[in-house]
Formats: structure tokens, sequence, C-alpha cells
């Protein structure tokens, strides 16, 4: 297969570019080159910005390709570019939707993929549901070749997977309280972008995904507790959780409160039939266990890496000290 990935380079292409070429796709990538991750050799590299459409049609010219997977579409208005850019052009479109398109809360767990697409908390999720509806219409209308893909929390060694990031980690080593949203025990999903990979690879080209959406995660679920403390063990640190309602943290800081509300303060667990009826060999082998080891050898690996926010500390110091009813466990 030629396949194309606009991106490719990112916490979950990377792994998506290694395994495609591993098993003998012919992988280009179009990117302006900016990511800190380093490009697979073996790709053909394509220069050009998907965010202007002259600079795009120049960098294709006359390729053609079996399917295009982009990666870095957000908003109607970019899949209406993807439209009119890869029509006629390719056998298959991946758009890359997320799992916060579905129903926030969630009336009933585990989520299918027939759960409703509905997040009034957050901006970021309703441009995901514009985007698949304009897609679902362009299949409709046209027959445009659409495969809806819908990833989770889904992370690499570079990413500790909690707000904040590499700062938490650096409190709980320095012995400092942190924050976690809610009472800790909302179930949760976390997927290695390695074992994505497996999912996503298996959709390229295959007949049977064109018109569908389909999520990719692990089966494996956790509590935000539970992985507090996993990062915390994997780092040689002691988990000193502080429990926050969401709501409170939304009205510190907008933005990591429009994560949780819309996101990460409820339960979303997975049933991961479909992916694994279309792809037979998807099976994720890396629980978060492993996969926080991977990432504090990462960080551990170049002090360079582990930039700590004074901003987020700052933030968690003063919702901390205005929480008199929250106490360390």
């Amino acid at each position: 297969m030629k396949v194309l990935f606009i991106g490719g380079t990112g916490v979950i292409s990377s792994a998506c570019s290694r395994l495609a070429l591993e098993r003998g796709i012919e992988l280009y990538l179009l990117n302006r080159g900016q990511s800190v991750r380093p490009t697979p050799a073996a790709a053909k590299v394509l220069r050009g910005d998907i965010r202007d459409p002259a600079s795009a049609r120049k960098a294709l010219g006359n390729l053609t390709f079996d399917a295009v997977v982009d990666w870095i579409v957000f908003t109607p208005d970019q899949i209406e570019t993807d439209l009119d850019l890869f029509r006629g052009r390719t056998g298959q479109y991946v758009f890359i939707s997320s799992a916060s398109a579905y129903q926030t809360p969630p009336a009933a767990l585990p989520v299918t993929e027939s759960t409703i697409l509905d997040n009034p908390f957050w901006q970021y999720s309703r441009n995901k549901i514009a985007c698949e509806e304009r897609l679902v219409r362009a299949y409709r209308e046209e027959k445009y070749p659409i495969t809806i893909v819908r990833p989770s929390h889904t992370y690499d060694c570079t990413l500790v997977p909690m707000d904040g990031g590499w700062t938490v980690v650096d409190r709980m080593r320095r012995g400092q309280p942190v924050i976690v949203h809610g009472d800790g025990t909302s179930l949760w999903t976390l997927t290695h972008h390695s074992d994505f990979a497996r999912g996503l690879v298996g959709l390229l080209g295959h007949a049977r995904a064109i018109g569908e959406a389909v999520h990719i995660t692990s089966d494996e679920w956790l509590s935000w507790n539970q992985i507090f403390t996993i990062v915390a063990r994997a780092a040689g640190a002691e988990a000193r959780l502080v429990h926050v309602p969401s709501d409170v943290i939304a009205a510190y800081d907008s933005n990591w409160g429009a994560g949780l509300r819309g996101d990460k303060s409820h339960s979303m667990i997975f049933d991961n039939t479909k992916i694994k009826r279309l792809v037979t060999d998807f099976v994720c082998r890396i629980p978060f266990s492993r996969g926080a080891e991977e990432i504090m050898a990462w960080y551990d690996a170049d002090p360079v890496r582990r930039k700590i926010n004074e901003d987020f500390n700052r933030l968690c110091d003063r919702i901390l000290a205005a929480c008199e009813s929250c106490r360390p466990k």
C-alpha cells in the first residue's frame, strides 16, 4: 500500500509510522519538519503546510494514495480543506477524532461506537463532533471513502498523563501534595501508542472500515488514584493525594477545568469489540505500570527534559491553600 500521514511524528502517529514501515507500507509524511521526534528514515517526506492548501497541493503534486490519515485536523473548516484536497486522490480518508466526543457524562458504560456524540463542556470535542458530521454527510452524498478513528487518552514515553505533566512528578519527588480531581475514583483508560498503532495500521486499506467509526483503546481500566500512585511508584516517590472538586479547579483555571468537566472527571471505559473484529491481531500488551516506567526512564535520561512549570506550581499551591477541607492522604 501507498499511504500518506499528515503529521506522522506526534505522540500517537510516531508509533503508527514505525509500524506501517515495518509492515512494508510505502509511507509518505506531509509536514513542516518541526517535530521534536525524528522522522523515520524509510519514510518519504513531503515538505508542505496542510493549513496552506497551495503549499499542500505543491508538495503532493500528482501523487495518489491507498489511504490518507490526517492526524492534525481539529475543526470543520480544516475538514473542508481535506475533502477538497483528497477528493479522487485516495481510496480511504482516515479522520483522527476523539473519544471525548462521546456523550459526557456517559449514560451507560462501557462506551460503544453507537454511544451518542454529545459533549456540552468542551469546545475541542464539539469541534471533533462537527468534523465527524461533515464527513458522514460526504460519505452519504458522494460516497467519500471515510473512516473515523476515536483515540482516548493515548501516551508515549514523553507524556506524563495528567495536567501539569512533569511538574506533577517533580512535586511528588519533593514530597509536595498533588491535586487529584473529584475523589479520584472515576475510571480512566490509558493506551500506549504502540498498542494503538496495531489497531490503526490494521485499518489502513481495509474495505470493511470504509464508512465506519471505531475507537481504539486499551482494555485496562484504572482509577485516577491508581494512575497517580503508579506514576509515583515509578518515580520512586510517595503520592500525597489531595482531592479537589473539578468545579473548584475550573474556578481557578478554566482550561484545566474544561478538560476535566469535558473529559477526565467522568468514568470512561470502552468496549473494543468492533476494532477487534475488524483487526483480528489487535491486542493491547503494555499495562500502564510498564508505560509509567518508560516515562520515568525517558525523563531521567536527560535533565533538559525535566522542565518545571512554575505557573502550574503556583496554581496548585493557591488551590490547596484555599481548600481547607482538602487534606493529603
